[in-house]
């Protein structure tokens, strides 16, 4: 708000009235004089009694109306477009040198990456959506430009374009503008095989809305172990990214990790070990400045000659009192107790790491729901962990099955749950990472990732929580919708078929009522040890009003 003053003179300056003369003065008569100056006496006293009836007056009334401040008013925000992006493919570092701009070469002749995305709309109009490529080129035009809205009161069916199982070599971006003002609802994920080489196994990740600000937890950089931090930055605007580091032993100063440059429409690749070499347990907080950007990392394991599994580390919910993770696999606890306990195993088991980035330690709950209800943890499920660093929960010991880990204390946190699958000495396995996700509401868009054994995995935490899911089929349909009554403390599992009603199924809908539910879709291949999990991603934004508040 500016404040203006009037001038506290008249425009002529500050000098006598004009038209006095300063150099001299006139004889008058000694009468008419002595009147005059009885005259010009009176009249000051006579401006000066006016002059204070007036601030009198300006005292007793209020001020003008154009002095107010206006009741702040609610003025709506348009919508923006929808954007996810999908991380490019796994591939092997060549070389072993330390430093932030690795060059990559493929390693396998069986590796196969591709996108899988889904883009809703209403009342017979899909937004105009694309995926594309960093530099701007379309790669699947999914829907053209609709034209002009619908009118009111128009039938609000659902119907979806996607993406069907399209073979990507690079990052690529999913974009939906909006309609009606509102953002689209999108949902993508890209997916990686190899039955070959020290990258083989499964990583999944969900094509990831950019951020300035964002956590990943589950990196590791001890032999054998390959952390690479992607950056992609799919925005006009250069990003200026600054990493934060946290180990076991507390937060990590690196040189190098401040001021990366991330260029519009390219990918930054940084390797992690040479940031921070030899840690067991690694945390990234990922801030920039600009251009938003979308991280991942690509955590591989190779025990001497055997692969122990590749995965793409998303990043989590925000720091919180609370982290929910679900779709945790656990194998058998004979078989996992047999298998960590041998060396170069140990992190071959379940285990939730929690990140206090915080100066206060963290008192940590942790709960595990599976189909039957709450499972005790052996260590008995209280934990503290240290501020500012990176504290690890094994999850072993509890019957084999799917779970739903929750995590709580009075300190806010980051979390994220390790899968592992095989448990046979010298063979190959694999690994996963499950990221803390965000509670269930209304019409989520939800990617399955073709190929393998899909399962979409449900948690309520306390009491009862219905979720409704509508398969989305590659012709374009939002079939008839099925529900889940699931209980409080516990976990459903829902097999996905490959197709409905004769299409095959790309993804669903999902909302959910009740208590709060958390989702996510586990993939994993029958007869191999692959695996992923993918958390159910936020709801696209409806519409947004801010207040603005007026004055002068």
């Amino acid at each position: 708000m500016h404040e203006r003053t009037l001038p506290s003179q008249s425009p002529g300056g500050t000098g006598t009235p004009s038209g006095t003369t300063t150099g001299g003065s006139s004889a008058l008569p000694a009468g008419k004089g002595r009147a005059r100056t009885l005259a010009q006496v009176g009249g000051a006293a006579v401006l000066l009694a006016g002059a204070g009836a007036v601030v009198a007056a300006g005292a007793l009334f209020p001020a003008p109306e154009s002095s107010r401040t206006l009741p702040a008013a609610a003025v709506a925000v348009p919508a923006g477009e929808s954007l996810g992006v999908c991380p490019g493919p796994a591939r092997l570092l060549q070389g072993t040198e330390a430093g932030t701009d690795p060059q990559f070469s493929p390693e396998s002749d069986t590796a196969a990456s591709s996108v899988t995305a889904a883009v809703l709309g209403a009342s017979g109009v899909l937004p105009a959506s694309r995926l594309s490529q960093l530099d701007g080129t379309t790669a699947v035009e999914i829907a053209k430009d609709p034209g002009p809205p619908p009118a009111e009161g128009a039938r609000q069916e659902l119907l979806a374009g996607v993406v069907f199982n399209r073979p990507v070599n690079q990052a690529t971006v999913l974009t939906a503008d909006a309609v009606a003002n509102q953002q689209a609802t999108t949902g993508g994920a890209m997916k990686y095989t190899a039955t070959d080489g020290d990258l083989q196994g499964m990583a999944a990740a969900n094509c990831l809305q950019p951020s300035n600000d964002q956590w990943l937890t589950g990196a590791s950089t001890t032999v054998g172990r390959t952390s690479v931090l992607a950056l992609t930055n799919a925005s006009t605007t250069p990003a200026t990214v600054s990493l934060e580091l946290f180990g076991i032993g507390g937060q990590i100063q690196a040189p190098g990790s401040r001021g990366l440059l991330v260029a519009p429409g390219t990918t930054r690749s940084v390797v992690l070990g040479g940031l921070a070499p030899g840690e067991a347990r690694l945390s990234v907080h990922v801030r920039s400045a600009g251009g938003p950007v979308a991280a991942t990392i690509q955590q591989s394991v190779l025990r001497g000659l055997t692969p122990g599994g590749v995965d793409f580390i998303a990043p989590g919910a925000a720091p919180a009192v609370r982290q929910v993770m679900t779709g945790v696999d656990i194998q058998d606890p004979a078989g996992v107790s047999a298998l960590t306990g041998t060396n170069g195993y140990q992190d071959a088991g379940p285990a939730l790491q929690i990140t206090v980035p915080g100066p206060s330690d963290a008192v940590v709950e942790v709960k595990l729901y599976g189909r039957d209800g709450e499972k005790p943890l052996p260590s008995g499920g209280v934990v503290t962990a240290k501020a500012g660093s990176v504290t690890e929960v094994s999850l072993a010991g509890v019957p084999a099955g799917h779970y739903t880990v929750s995590a709580a204390s009075d300190v806010s946190f980051v979390a994220s749950t390790r899968i592992t699958r095989g448990l046979e000495e010298g063979q190959p396995s694999d690994v996963a990472w499950a990221a803390s996700g965000f509670r269930l509401g209304s019409q989520h868009a939800v990617p399955v990732p073709q190929g393998g054994l899909r399962q979409l995995v449900l948690g309520a935490l306390d009491t009862r929580a219905t979720i409704t899911y509508s398969a989305i089929t590659a012709d374009g349909k939002v079939r008839a919708p099925s529900t889940a009554d699931i209980a409080g403390g516990t976990t459903a599992s829902i097999a996905v078929p490959d197709k409905a009603d004769e299409a095959d199924v790309v993804g669903y809908v999902v909302s959910a009522a009740g208590d709060a539910a958390y989702g996510a879709v586990l993939v994993q291949q029958d007869g191999r040890n692959d695996v992923s999990a993918l958390a159910f991603q936020p709801a696209a934004a409806g519409q947004e009003t801010v207040p603005v508040s007026i004055s002068y």
